[in-house]
């Protein structure tokens, strides 16, 4: 009885979504019980606008190493009801974000900075007042989120910000990158367990494919200093304009009005394959700033290289699935295959768990690569992003007594434990060098490059399959030897302070030496750098009385305190501390710049309407080009959400008119071309285990139980609608039973199949010392 109570309760919910959709305006009292993104489903109801941004363009100005961005939001509701928007979006790893302004009509309020908590209760003030107002807040260092409250009906408001940030060239390369989108992130818990600041992650996304709703453009201004050569961008169609030997302007092509589905990527050389080196100082009226850059020498010929271990770990989750795995296939098995006969090399897989190639590290032989190569041939994509358990378990592997050990990642990083990550490899640095590759056209790059920096590697990013042949030969030259090594730095007569880095790890790459500060009296004497270049010792010097003091390198300032940030944030992550907290604040309010702490508010004093009540809509997101519908879900059907539809009130539901069979990516069932599909129904659990773990472990394995149906498919002519299953579990967390149900004309090799699936499944231990017994209803379409 209880089986058919849950099934009819399930498919009168299922029945409200089709016939009604999912609630795409939502005031903001709706929770949800899942972070995880969806798939946006556009209501019929023609008063509410659900796409507000129209278009978001970039104007970016280089001077030297220094670009600055100034950024600019177009939002306008066409419908009838007044909304608020809310849009996620990226920006670089390196911004400072010190600026932003509200422009309506003719009426221009310049944002203030605020305490993060202030900015966002003054924020629902004025959104509760009638007032339009918008509101810039951190989520990441790389991904932000504009909400933008009151655009009445026929309302255009312009949102405008401004970041700088440094160019630091690698391999005489200087390269800049404006991201366009926020790849969906894997949560791997519900809301409720969660903080707020992870509740970004539950945003609509279009299907694989869709282009942007709205418009995109970039322009760059270049003035070098010196003579430029090679202007090229690697992701968009570009026309450039050369105004001079040190002048360059590049405009996006009119092609590409939609093109900001994937990271927009520029590139340049200095004539000769020169570096800016020097000195960059700026006077103001309290604080004095410094900017040292100073080259390294060249590469050093490999001598006595110890023999090295690598640990390739690779991303096959949903997100993964098709283009960015294609690309990490050719780029693992690049590197694998010109791997030098005396190393040795293991290969790590990792979706929702792991698989590893061997218990340990295999000899680079001819028979062990081509084992590795038909083991990630083999990877097609699907399930979650857990990428803190595999690189737990890739560290912890026994290492090769003698080797210096390598651990190479490849992911596109749209994961949600950043900090957590960060923390591991900081924890581990005595263990292996640390290097990252961002596969896809719209990486997390804070990420990718964080992991890098804290394992004191190098990050590299592959946007197109192409790329990966040279990108893996650049990291061969990268690690054959390191450039500089014991690196010092005696700044002599120059006075100077509050320096950052406090110590200068290896040289990896032909990239110049960053050091950040301030600096008092007047500034005079030399700077001299010593190290060590394979066995030789290595000096230059800089003479400080030939650099004057200029008011272009104002943004100095707010570069040397988001470094500082960047700086406390990454030591905070490994032990919380208040004193720095109220540091990262102080630093963010006295520098006017966008922190984890502290937000940007503008409020426009007038009463546009009287009564407060609007719409919430989020801004769906395109997936970055090439990033398929299962980075989203779209395959895995999640109870979770079906639950969250079941709580939505009966008349929300019938106000909207999705078409039938539009489902949100969370709650549709699972999909198998020309096949059967499966659903988690009714569950009932005798033992110590909870509802959500047993849920989220079948959801994983539901594609692997659906290939036992589907691998049979042809032979029967009768199709059971539903099958009920037992396991039995012992206090290992081993399916050591398992009985199905006799409904339908399934039998034989399927049983047998669903058998083997099931009893290979790992549940939590059972502390109590008893058994559990699972049964579940799985309903089949």
């Amino acid at each position: 009885m209880n089986y058919k109570k849950g099934i009819l309760g399930i498919w009168i919910v299922a029945l409200l979504v089709m016939l009604a959709g999912p609630l795409k305006a939502q005031t903001e009292g709706n929770t949800d019980t899942t972070l995880s993104p969806y798939f946006f489903v556009k209501s019929d109801d023609p008063e509410v606008d659900q796409l507000p941004l129209k278009s978001t363009r970039a104007d970016v100005s280089i001077s030297g190493v220094i670009a600055d961005v100034r950024v600019t939001q177009v939002y306008k509701n066409e419908g009838k009801r007044p909304l608020e928007a809310i849009y996620i979006f990226p920006a670089s790893t390196r911004a400072a974000v010190y600026g932003m302004r509200m422009t309506i009509g003719e009426r221009i309020i310049t944002a203030k900075i605020c305490e993060r908590e202030k900015a966002r209760k003054e924020y629902n003030q004025a959104k509760k007042a009638g007032k339009s107002a918008s509101l810039l807040e951190q989520q990441r260092p790389n991904v932000f989120q504009m909400n933008v409250a009151n655009i009445m009906p026929g309302d255009l408001i312009e949102v405008e910000l401004k970041y700088t940030e440094l160019l630091v060239p690698t391999d005489a390369v200087y390269g800049f990158v404006y991201p366009t989108v926020v790849g969906p992130r894997y949560v791997d818990q519900p809301a409720n367990e969660s903080g707020f600041s992870e509740h970004w992650t539950g945003n609509p996304y279009l299907h694989e494919g869709k282009l942007p709703t709205y418009t995109f453009n970039i322009s760059v201004d270049i003035s070098a200093g010196l003579p430029i050569k090679e202007v090229t961008c690697t992701s968009h169609n570009i026309h450039v304009d050369y105004q001079g030997p040190d002048l360059a302007s590049i405009k996006l092509d009119p092609s590409e009005k939609q093109g900001g589905n994937r990271d927009f990527i520029l590139k340049y050389r200095l004539a000769g394959k020169r570096i800016e080196t020097g000195l960059l100082l700026f006077k103001g009226d309290e604080e004095n700033f410094f900017l040292l850059m100073l080259q390294p020498p060249k590469r050093v010929v490999e001598n006595q290289i110890p023999p090295r271990e690598y640990i390739f770990i690779v991303d096959v989750s949903g997100s993964m699935h098709g283009f960015p795995l294609n690309i990490s296939k050719k780029l693992l098995k690049d590197l694998i295959s010109k791997l030098s006969p005396r190393d040795r090399f293991n290969v790590l897989l990792f979706a929702g768990g792991s698989h590893l190639l061997s218990a340990h590290s295999l000899p680079a032989t001819p028979s062990n690569i081509q084992l590795a190569a038909d083991t990630i041939d083999r990877q097609r994509g699907g399930g979650g992003t857990r990428l803190l358990p595999a690189l737990r378990r890739a560290l912890d592997l026994p290492k090769t007594e003698g080797y210096s050990r390598t651990v190479v990642i490849a992911t596109d990083g749209y994961v949600a434990v950043e900090e957590e990550t960060f923390d591991l490899i900081r924890k581990n640095l005595g263990r292996a060098n640390i290097f990252a590759f961002g596969i896809g056209s719209s990486v997390n790059r804070h990420l990718i490059e964080g992991m890098a920096r804290v394992g004191m590697g190098e990050p590299y990013v592959i946007t197109k399959p192409e790329e990966a042949p040279q990108q893996a030969e650049k990291f061969r030259r990268l690690i054959a030897s390191p450039v500089l090594t014991g690196i010092k730095v005696d700044f002599g007569k120059f006075h100077v302070y509050d320096v950052e880095p406090l110590s200068i790890p290896d040289v990896m790459a032909d990239r110049p030496i960053l050091v950040f500060g301030k600096w008092k009296s007047k500034p005079r004497g030399k700077i001299t750098l010593r190290g060590f270049s394979g066995n030789h010792p290595f000096v230059t010097r800089l003479d400080i009385s030939k650099t004057k003091p200029l008011e272009t390198n104002a943004p100095l300032r707010y570069l040397w305190a988001r470094h500082r940030i960047a700086l406390l944030s990454d030591y905070n992550r490994l032990k919380f501390d208040d004193e720095r907290v109220k540091e990262v604040t102080s630093l963010g309010l006295t520098y006017n710049l966008l922190t984890a702490y502290t937000s940007f508010i503008a409020v426009d004093n007038r009463v546009r309407q009287k009564n407060g009540e609007m719409v919430t809509i989020k801004q769906p997101l395109p997936l970055p080009q090439g990033v398929s519908d299962y980075a989203v879900g779209g395959r895995s059907f999640s109870k979770t959400a079906l639950d969250r539809f079941s709580r939505t009130p009966m008349m929300a539901l019938q106000k909207q008119g999705v078409r039938e069979g539009e489902y949100p990516a969370s709650a549709a069932p699972s999909e198998s071309k020309g096949g059967i599909g499966i659903q988690l129904g009714d569950m009932i659990i005798k033992g110590e285990l909870s509802e959500h773990e047993v849920r989220r472990i079948l959801n994983r394995h539901l594609r692997s139980i659906e290939a036992c149906f589907n691998n049979v498919q042809g032979r029967h002519q009768s199709i059971t609608k539903k099958l009920v299953i037992s396991m039995l579990i012992d206090v290992q967390g081993k399916v050591i039973n398992v009985k199905l149900n006799k409904g339908g004309k399934r039998k034989g090799s399927m049983e047998k199949c669903m058998t083997e699936k099931l009893k290979r499944l790992r549940f939590p231990k059972l502390k109590s010392g008893e058994n559990a017994v699972v049964t579940v209803t799985l309903i089949l379409n």
